[in-house]
C-alpha cells in the first residue's frame, strides 16, 4: 500500500498512511451492502415465477390470466397485492433505521452490523422455508429490519475509518456490494426457475443468507471506528486504533479534531431535537432530500422490476431475465467508473453529468415506447425496437451508478459532525426506505395509468435534483470528517445558518482554501 502523509485539500493536512488494514476493514463492512442488492435484485424474479404464484397468491396468477387477454401492455401486472410483497421490507427498514440510529451511537457501529446481519438471516431462511403467506411477510419483515440497521451502519463505519483523500471511493464500495448484490441476483433468476420440483422460488430467497452470513461474520471481526470508541468516552482505545488505521504514530492533530468533536457531541442530548436546529440546516436539508430525490430518479423501476419491465416491452420470457443480467452488469462496471473517478473529479461533477445523462435517456425510452404503444398500449416491438430500448436504459443506468447510486450514500454520511451523525444517517435511510417503498408499490400502477409519460415524469424529476445540486451542493471531497463544518460557512447560500462554533480547529485550515468548493 502507498504510504507517506497525505494533505486533505483544504483539509487538516492529517499525517498517515493508506494502510492494508484500513482498506480490508472497508472492504469487510461495505459487504453489508449485499444485504440490499440482493433483495432489490431477487424481488422482480420471484414474483414472476408461477409456482410462487400458485402457492402464495393464486388469486394474482388467475387475474392475470384473465386480464392478458384484455389489458393493453401497460396494465399486464398492475396488481397492488403482489407488489405489496416486493415493497413491505422498505416499510420494515423504515422503522428498524430509528432504533439503529440509538444502537449504532451508544453502542458502536459494528453492533448495528451484527444485528442487521443477524435480522437478514432469519428473515432469508423464514421466506426460503416458507409454508403460507404469513411466514413470507415475517421474513420479509426480518429482511426489512437487517436493511435498516446495514444501511444505517455502513456508510457512517466506511466514512468513518477512511483517510480524506480516498473516503469517497471506500464509501462508494458499500454501493459497490449493492450493484453485486443486485447483479448475483439477477443471474440466480435466470437459474432457479429450470429447477425441477418447484423449488426454483425457495433457493432464490434461501441465497439471501449468504450476504447475511458474510456481515455477520465480517461484523464479529471488524474494528470499531475511532469516532465511535471515543463518543463512548475511550480515550486510548481510540488513539490506539487511529494509529493502527493510519499507520503512523503521531495522531494528534487529527485526534484532536476527533476529540473536540466528541466532545460538541456530548452536550447534546437529544440528536433528534438537535439536527432540527438551523446551524445544522444544511445537513437536515442534503440528508433528508437526497434519498428523496435518488428514489425519483426511477432507477427502482428497473431494479425491482426489471424482468416484468422487459415483458411488459414485449421482450420474451428469457429475453427479459438476460435483459435484466445485461443492465446489472452494467450497473456494476459504472460503479466501479464512480470508485476511480469520485475522489478525482468530486461530487458535484459526478451529480451533474449522471443527472444529464439520465435525463437524455428517460426521454429516449418514454419517447421510444410511445411511438411504438401509443397511449392505447398496442404494438409490438421489433428486434432492433428492444436492442435500442435496452441500450438506452443501459446507458441510463450507468448515468445513475456513477452519480446518484453511489453519491446517495456517501454524501449524506460524510457531511454531519458526530452529535448529529447518527440522526442523520437515520433520516437518509429512512427517507430513502419511504420512497423505495412508494415506488415500488405504485409503479405498477403508475405505469398503467400514466403510460410512456412515466418516463417523462422521471426526467422532469431529475432535471429538477440535478438544478437543485449544481446551485446548493458544495464540494466536499478531500476534506476531513470532522471539518465539514467549513464547507458550510464559506458557502453563499448556508453560510447564514452555520455558527462560528459549528467550524472546529480554527487554525488548521483557511476559510479561503474552500472558496471554490461552494
Amino acid at each position: 500500500m502507498a504510504g507517506g502523509a497525505f494533505a486533505t485539500s483544504g483539509g487538516g493536512d492529517y499525517e498517515g498512511r493508506v494502510t492494508a488494514f484500513v482498506i480490508i476493514t472497508c472492504v469487510v463492512a461495505a459487504m453489508g451492502g449485499l444485504l440490499f442488492g440482493y433483495d432489490i435484485g431477487i424481488s422482480g424474479g420471484v414474483t414472476s415465477m408461477e409456482e410462487f404464484l400458485t402457492k402464495f397468491f393464486p388469486d394474482v396468477l388467475r387475474l392475470q390470466h384473465q386480464k392478458s387477454k384484455t389489458d393493453t401492455q401497460y396494465c399486464k401486472y398492475d396488481n397492488e397485492l403482489l407488489t405489496l410483497f416486493t415493497s413491505s421490507l422498505y416499510l420494515a427498514a423504515l422503522f428498524a433505521s430509528f432504533l439503529a440510529s440509538t444502537i449504532t451511537r451508544v453502542f458502536g457501529r459494528k453492533h448495528s452490523m451484527f444485528i442487521g446481519g443477524l435480522a437478514f438471516l432469519a428473515g432469508s431462511l423464514l421466506n426460503g422455508f416458507a409454508v403460507n403467506v404469513a411466514m413470507l411477510i415475517i421474513g420479509r419483515l426480518m429482511l426489512g429490519v437487517g436493511v435498516g440497521f446495514a444501511n444505517q451502519s455502513v456508510p457512517v463505519y466506511l466514512s468513518e475509518m477512511a483517510p480524506a483523500q480516498i473516503r469517497g471511493a471506500l464509501n462508494i464500495g458499500f454501493q459497490m456490494a449493492i450493484t453485486i448484490g443486485i447483479f448475483v441476483a439477477n443471474l440466480v433468476n435466470v437459474g432457479t426457475p429450470k429447477l425441477k420440483h418447484a423449488a426454483g422460488w425457495r433457493v432464490s430467497l434461501g441465497l439471501a443468507g449468504v450476504p447475511a452470513v458474510m456481515m455477520l461474520i465480517g461484523s464479529i471481526f471488524l474494528p470499531d471506528t475511532p469516532n465511535s470508541i471515543l463518543e463512548r468516552g475511550n480515550h486510548e482505545e481510540a488513539k490506539a486504533m487511529l494509529r493502527k488505521i493510519r499507520g503512523v504514530e503521531n495522531i494528534e492533530r487529527e485526534y484532536n479534531d476527533l476529540y473536540a468533536a466528541s466532545q460538541a457531541a456530548k452536550k447534546i442530548e437529544h440528536p433528534w431535537r438537535n439536527i432540527m436546529k438551523p446551524q445544522y440546516r444544511p445537513q437536515l436539508t442534503f440528508c433528508s432530500v437526497i434519498p428523496f430525490f435518488q428514489q425519483l430518479t426511477g432507477i427502482n423501476v428497473i431494479m425491482f422490476y426489471a424482468p416484468v419491465l422487459f415483458k411488459t416491452l414485449g421482450f420474451g420470457d428469457d429475453a427479459a431475465l438476460i435483459s435484466a443480467v445485461i443492465t446489472g452488469l452494467v450497473n456494476v462496471i459504472s460503479t466501479i467508473v464512480s470508485i476511480v473517478t469520485v475522489d478525482k473529479f468530486g461530487r458535484r461533477a459526478l451529480f451533474l453529468e449522471g443527472g444529464a445523462q439520465m435525463i437524455l435517456m428517460q426521454i429516449g425510452v418514454g419517447s421510444m415506447i410511445g411511438w411504438k404503444f401509443g397511449l392505447r398500449g398496442e404494438g409490438t416491438l421489433s428486434k432492433a425496437d428492444a436492442d435500442v430500448i435496452l441500450a438506452m436504459i443501459c446507458v441510463y443506468v450507468a448515468g445513475f451508478a456513477w452519480s446518484w447510486g453511489p453519491l446517495g450514500w456517501l454524501v449524506p454520511s460524510e457531511i454531519c459532525p458526530l452529535e448529529i451523525r447518527s440522526a442523520g444517517q437515520s433520516i437518509n435511510v429512512s427517507v430513502n426506505m419511504f420512497f423505495t417503498f412508494v415506488i415500488g408499490q405504485f409503479f405498477l400502477s403508475m405505469l398503467c395509468h400514466m403510460k410512456f409519460g412515466l418516463f417523462y415524469f422521471f426526467a422532469v424529476m431529475v432535471v429538477i435534483m440535478t438544478t437543485f445540486m449544481y446551485f446548493l451542493l458544495p464540494e466536499t471531497k478531500g476534506v476531513p470528517i470532522e471539518e465539514m463544518g467549513r464547507v458550510w460557512k464559506s458557502h453563499k447560500f448556508w453560510s447564514k445558518y452555520v455558527s462560528d462554533d459549528a467550524v472546529i480547529g480554527g487554525t488548521t485550515t483557511r476559510d479561503d482554501d474552500f472558496d471554490s468548493r461552494a
